[in-house]
């Protein structure tokens, strides 16, 4: 008879003797941590997100780069949202087949000279307000390349609160374009937080002897730093009001133009699209300083990319000109007022503002025949229109390029044609929408924003809501001589 055993339980119970069981106080202690780690998160992203400028949220990215991912969220699919329908008696084939009536102009040159130039009509635009200001030394480095015969202008000692320039230069005529041209005297400046406007301006100036830096210009065009927008009109007014020199900026130029004034020595900046790797399009700005046809390049001088190993970064005409074509082809020009003759027989038809404009859309307009799904050349349709007072087809030519839904929704930080447009058109409702769309997405600190929001609100009879609004631009920039002309005429 065999013996049966029997298997003993395995002992699983846990054997703490002799161990005595941790203080209560200490499991709250530890849970009360792990809370605060969780609400401690949360409410930096909190504080990351919306209390922090965006300056700063940058900097934490730069040593942080997975804090991007907390970022405010850009509109999907970052575009421009479609416009809602509105009733009007043109239609798309209208604007695109319509003739477009471009007279010869007659403007006819002044024997005076004016503040803004003697011959070259200034276009109409917000007066910058002088303020002293010390003098600052130049930080940025010289460029390596040799020096050539091109007068240089000397900045002389400040004695008003105008850093003066002076010039030796003399006209001289524009003779045929060569296969290439090159510009040298540039000093490049490395622009800091949104200050590509006041880099390039303070690089073009350079090139006359220019010796302030680039803070002295942003103080002059925006006080804000977080200001994601300086206007063309605004660099022009800038150097007509604080030098010895003139500028003058249009729309509609062309590759050639840039030929002529690179060869006759004229500096020239140009405003383009940009859209780094990994980042949404932006505005730029770039100064042009040389080209050459055998390449087919042009030669840049960049605030934020540099100037590759000297002698500017190099472009094709192709992909100069597409990106150009994002702001309507806009440039400004720099120059000693005895050289008007010289920048007047470039322009061409070009130094009337309006026969400008007027050339600016027959070339959109071209462009949008040949592509209907052209979403800038369409845009600049309504740019060149508003320009022209022509609102009503201007709103119409912004609600084309905005149907498709492809439009870069950071446009509106730098072109306002589409809010002065539907304002004019009485279309208040399409304004607003707009200004929600800057308000919610970085342009906050743009001053334009505020500043037609509070048209629209004094439009509808809200005159509270529109000093507020008014103020605020001013907050911003306190230049802002468009939002300050408005608050005096609510305050009159």
């Amino acid at each position: 008879m065999s013996e049966q055993f029997t298997r003993p339980e395995p002992d699983v119970e846990p054997r703490h003797e002799g161990v005595a069981p941790p203080p209560k106080i200490l499991l709250w202690i530890i849970l009360g941590l792990f809370v605060m780690a969780i609400v401690g998160s949360i409410g930096a992203v909190v504080v990351f997100r919306s209390v922090l400028l965006p300056a700063q949220q940058q900097r934490v990215i730069d040593q942080l780069p997975f804090m991007r991912a907390f970022m405010a969220p850009t509109p999907q699919g970052g575009t421009l949202p479609t416009a809602m329908p509105a009733d009007s008696d043109i239609s798309p084939d209208d604007l695109l087949s319509a003739p477009l009536e471009l007279p010869t102009s007659t403007t006819v040159p002044t024997s005076e000279p004016t503040e803004a130039a003697a011959i070259i009509q200034v276009e109409p635009s917000a007066t910058i307000t002088q303020t002293a200001t010390p003098t600052v030394a130049p930080s940025a480095t010289p460029t390596q390349l040799p020096p050539t015969a091109t007068p240089v202008v000397e900045s002389t000692p400040e004695t008003t609160n105008n850093a003066s320039v002076n010039s030796d230069a003399q006209a001289i005529s524009i003779p045929s374009l060569p296969a290439s041209a090159r510009m040298f005297g540039f000093v490049h400046t490395q622009q800091s937080w949104n200050n590509c406007g006041p880099a390039n301006i303070t690089m073009a100036l350079s090139y006359y002897g220019w010796q302030r830096d680039q803070s002295y210009a942003a103080q002059l065009l925006k006080p804000d730093r977080e200001d994601k927008n300086v206007s063309p009109h605004e660099m022009v007014g800038f150097v007509n009001e604080n030098s010895d020199l003139r500028a003058i900026n249009r729309l509609g130029g062309d590759l050639t133009m840039l030929k002529q004034f690179i060869a006759a020595e004229i500096p020239v900046i140009i405003e383009t699209g940009y859209m780094p790797e990994g980042y949404d399009w932006l505005g730029h700005y770039q100064t042009v300083v040389a080209y050459d046809d055998l390449q087919d390049v042009m030669y840049l001088y960049d605030s934020y990319l540099g100037i590759g190993g000297g002698e500017g970064l190099a472009e094709t005409y192709v992909d100069l000109d597409r990106n150009w074509k994002h702001f309507n082809r806009t440039f400004i020009v720099i120059y000693p007022p005895d050289r008007e003759g010289d920048v007047r027989e470039i322009l061409g038809e070009r130094a009337d503002p309006e026969r400008a404009a007027k050339l600016a859309l027959e070339v959109a307009q071209k462009e949008a025949r040949a592509n209907p799904r052209d979403t800038f050349a369409l845009f600049n349709m309504g740019t060149s229109l508003t320009r022209l007072g022509r609102y009503e087809e201007a709103a119409d030519a912004y609600d084309l390029a905005r149907r498709d839904g492809t439009l870069p929704w950071r446009i509106i930080w730098y072109q306002f044609g589409p809010f002065e447009a539907y304002f004019n058109a009485g279309r208040y409702d399409d304004v607003m929408a707009l200004v929600d769309i800057n308000l919610t997405n970085g342009a906050q600190y743009v001053e334009e924003t505020y500043y037609w929001q509070g048209r629209v609100l004094e439009a509808r009879g809200d005159l509270s809501g529109a000093r507020q609004a008014f103020n605020r631009a001013l907050q911003h920039n306190y230049l802002y001589a468009d939002a300050r002309e408005a608050l005096d005429s609510l305050n009159a």
